[in-house]
Parts: structure tokens; sequence; C-alpha cells
């Protein structure tokens, strides 16, 4: 997975950074995006996309990233912004507040198939958490973070399965939302798109079974 950096390497850059987020999809909760920069030639042994691993080697290679790494930083955009600006703009958002939380300053950015709105030369990879290694670290700093933020608002909404679903659109998080409502820490405009889908998956549904009767 260090084929894209070395490319970069050769064309005389030495601090890359690797950039991704995690929380775009959710129905609950911040997005959280984190910004890795690895030594040059360091072999990440294990990393991989965050989402193809389990929670126990996302938590063994956080704490070798967060050992390892020249730097590392975290950008983190509420649920009010998110509703303000919509999803896309505010996980590009937190992806330049943990470009500018990160202690050294790059020479390069490897985002995961998106820009960051910083004077930094940059390169989007489709997919990229699967491709490099930079962004493989970023993806796992972002999820294993966002992810012990959902264990604490658990403890604030037991009743959503938050610690289960981290936030994201399953059938037991939709009940939930149908039993209980929205928290404040729900993203409203998701919630109604989600709602208005389901509703109209079931009206099909049912016409299907009335046309088969």
């Amino acid at each position: 997975m260090l084929q894209v950096e070395k490319q970069i390497w050769e064309q005389g850059f030495t601090r890359i950074a690797g950039i991704d987020e995690v929380g775009r999809g959710c129905l609950f909760g911040d997005v959280v995006a984190a910004a890795v920069i690895m030594p040059m030639g360091y072999v990440l042994d294990g990393v991989d996309d965050s989402k193809k691993l389990s929670e126990k080697k996302r938590d063994l290679l956080y704490d070798q990233i967060m050992s390892e790494a020249i730097a590392v930083g975290v950008g983190i955009v509420d649920v009010e912004t998110i509703e303000a600006i919509n999803i896309k703009q505010a996980a590009r958002l937190a992806m330049k507040k943990a470009v500018e939380g990160l202690p050294v300053v790059p020479d390069f950015l490897l985002v995961d198939a998106e820009s960051v709105h910083i004077d930094i030369e940059q390169e989007a990879i489709i997919h990229g958490d699967a491709l490099s290694q930079s962004i493989a670290a970023a993806s796992i700093i972002a999820k294993v973070t966002r992810d012990r933020m959902c264990l604490e608002w658990d403890h604030l909404f037991p009743e959503y399965g938050l610690a289960i679903h981290k936030g994201y659109a399953t059938k037991h998080h939709r009940e939930m939302l149908m039993r209980w409502g929205p928290t404040p820490l729900h993203r409203k405009l998701f919630i109604r798109k989600v709602m208005a889908q389901v509703e109209a998956a079931e009206q099909q549904s049912e016409q299907l079974e009335l046309d088969l009767i």
C-alpha cells in the first residue's frame, strides 16, 4: 500500500499526509476526519480500509499509528454545522481541521476521494483507504475516534443502540427513531430523507402484495 506514496516521494515530497473521514452516512452525531503523516518508508503491517478491519485490529493499529506517526491531526464537525452547510461540506471542513491540527505542516496531501480547501498540493484517490497506507491510517484514526465518541453518546441515549450501529441507518436504529423520536444529536435532514425512503419502500411492498392477491 505504499505505491502511491512512493510516487510522491520520488517527486521530492517528504511529509505526505493521508486524509480520510468517517460518519458521512450516519443519522446521528458528528463527522470526524483524520490526517496522518507516517515516516518515509515505514510499513504498517495489516493496515487496510478501517471498515474491513475488526474492532480489535483497528484498536491495535490505532495505538501503533499514534506511537509511530510523525504527526496526527483530528478534525470534528458537529451536527448543527452539518445541518447548516450539508454533509459534503461538513466532511471537507472536518478534513481541513484535521490538516490544520497537525503539529507538523505536510508538503503533500493524499485525500480519500475528496479535496481539502487548503493551500497544499494534493491528490484525490478513489478508494484511497484501500490503496494508500497514509489514507488507510487516517481512516483508522478517524474510525476509532468516532466509535469511541459513539460509546460516550450511547451512555447519554442508551435506547438507540449507538454503541452497536454507530449512528448508521440500521433497521434497529430506524425502529428506535420511530419509537422515541430524534435526539438533539440526530441529523434531522438525514432522518427525513431516510424515513421517506423507508415509507416509499413499504408502500411499494404493500402494493406488490395487493397486486399478487
